[in-house]
């Protein structure tokens, strides 16, 4: 008996896999939610930000013979940009198949970034530079990306790559349940971190300032309070690094007497006389933070320093302290978004709930209407009954499914729920009409020869489904993307496990 009826048994089994995965302890939905299904931007409410990146590329450029470092230097001189403006990306270390150089600004031209590669001994015309980046630097801002999103406690968020019709690729960041202002504020910036030593020049007659670090040399703590003044306590992790600021505060004079505590940095204006020693906080360019060295210089005199490199970062108030931590944590993006020249989108949460709802409502229509029909064709309730029921257990399976891998629902996802339930009773009718028709079926083996007959046509429909949904599930192209994995997976869970039980099913019924 189980022998002939395994592919029931099988549904049957997953069918209870997929309640599971859906009401048990192993999922990550909502938490207000009774399920764990997890919800895109259009079922929860929430921002979406689609962006190209800032910055122009020039490509091919034959690197051989030169020094990257002195390339770098030399472009960053000419355009009178920051070194971490101007990235170089030989082939060999890059994963590239040719050579190139990127400029994150908007503030040159293809000409002058043209003149700076030839002042760097690079042969390159202005049709070899393109505005955007390379696939390296755009893999970079999503893994920075996410990690801002996630230390920023916004849950559910993510940014990924994807594409244009026409190929050119953009940034999509969503985060669900947060205004378009607070994932701004998250992502609009670098987050570039740097601590840099201020210190009168050999005359006194103004200031040096040396970099000292930046945040890939940290190992970043928590957010604390000490006598009113909120910072972040880290860890330099490059023992050379800690020498060297070591070094510099000892020559330049930070642990003096005259060095320690001098300093009277006001933000926005400067130092306030011409012999003060600050260590500066500066976050994308600006000084966030200005403090003395403290108890801090006695360490580094006896040398306990290196040993145990350990020091805070200051921050004005809770708020600068917490995105001077998530800066620090996720590191600094190559490059920013270009907002303006991108998409946002908010959703009200309210809003989506009314979408959760009318796509439930429509999912139910869907069922209903699509039994009606079956009951009004076969006027049989063991022909009928037993093909609702599968149509309904394989949309329970992908929705088993989704909140097993993680799946975030969208509107595109629902609309795939729905044609998969459209494609899933047609190929039943296909089996029950097959079978059905003509000559009444007295034995197995001509209800095998029939159900083989009908299994052809239902196969050679997957496969031509498959094909023709596959390139928008693998191309990043937004919601046809969503509409196409459901739809394939529905349409494999189908020709593998529900069409085959329907057979088991129908076998029953009508050889009995």
């Amino acid at each position: 008996m189980i022998r002939e009826n395994w592919r029931i048994l099988l549904l049957a089994v997953l069918v209870v896999a997929s309640t599971v995965a859906l009401f048990g302890p192993v999922g990550g939905g909502a938490a207000d939610s009774p399920t764990n299904l997890q919800y895109g931007i259009e079922l929860s409410g929430g921002t979406t930000v689609r962006a190209p990146l800032v910055g122009y590329t020039a490509q091919p450029v034959d690197l051989q013979g030169t020094q990257p470092g002195e390339v770098q230097r030399t472009v960053a001189a000419e355009l009178n940009v920051s070194l971490s403006t101007v990235q170089v990306r030989p082939p060999s270390r890059e994963g590239l198949s040719e050579g190139a150089v990127e400029v994150y600004t908007e503030n040159v031209t293809q000409q002058e970034v043209a003149n700076a590669l030839a002042a760097a001994g690079l042969q390159v015309s202005t049709d070899d530079i393109r505005e955007g980046v390379t696939e390296p630097t755009r893999q970079e801002t999503v893994r920075v990306l996410n990690n801002k999103i996630n230390e920023g406690g916004l849950t559910g968020g993510q940014a990924v790559i994807t594409r244009s019709a026409g190929g050119q690729a953009f940034v999509l960041v969503e985060v669900p349940n947060a205004n378009r202002s607070e994932v701004l504020s998250l992502i609009g910036d670098p987050g570039r971190v740097q601590v840099v030593a201020l210190y009168p020049n050999a005359n006194n007659t103004g200031f040096e300032e040396t970099a000292l670090f930046d945040q890939s040399d940290l190992d970043v703590g928590t957010v604390n309070q000490q006598r009113g003044v909120y910072q972040v306590g880290v860890t330099i992790t490059d023992q050379e690094a800690a020498q060297r600021f070591a070094d510099v505060m000892r020559d330049e004079g930070f642990t003096s007497s005259r060095g320690r505590g001098n300093c009277d940095y006001v933000l926005g204006e400067g130092p306030q006389d011409s012999s003060e020693y600050c260590l500066l906080t500066v976050t994308d360019g600006e000084v966030v933070y200005a403090a003395s060295m403290g108890s801090l210089a006695e360490t580094i005199n006896n040398g306990q320093f290196v040993e145990n490199p350990t020091f805070f970062i200051g921050a004005p108030n809770q708020s600068a302290a917490r995105d001077l931590e998530i800066d620090l944590r996720a590191g600094a993006l190559p490059t920013t978004l270009d907002i303006d020249s991108g998409t946002t989108f908010f959703l009200q949460p309210s809003l989506a709930e009314e979408f959760k709802l009318l796509s439930l409502v429509t999912g139910l229509v869907a069922v209903f209407a699509v039994a009606g029909v079956v009951f009004l064709r076969y006027r049989e309730a063991g022909v009928a009954v037993p093909m609702v029921l599968t149509a309904a257990a394989e949309v329970y399976l992908l929705l088993g499914f989704a909140a097993l891998v993680g799946l975030a629902l969208d509107l595109s996802h629902i609309a795939g729920f729905i044609a998969v339930i459209g494609t899933g009773v047609d190929d039943l009718i296909i089996i029950a009409d097959e079978i059905l028709q003509g000559e009444r079926v007295t034995t197995g083996r001509v209800f095998d020869s029939r159900f083989r007959k009908a299994f052809w046509v239902i196969g050679a429909a997957a496969a031509t489904t498959i094909i023709a949904m596959s390139p928008l599930a693998v191309l990043s192209l937004g919601d046809l993307q969503g509409f196409a994995i459901v739809t394939i997976v529905g349409v494999l869970l189908g020709v593998l496990v529900t069409r085959p039980a329907y057979g088991n099913i129908l076998r029953n019924v009508v050889l009995d």
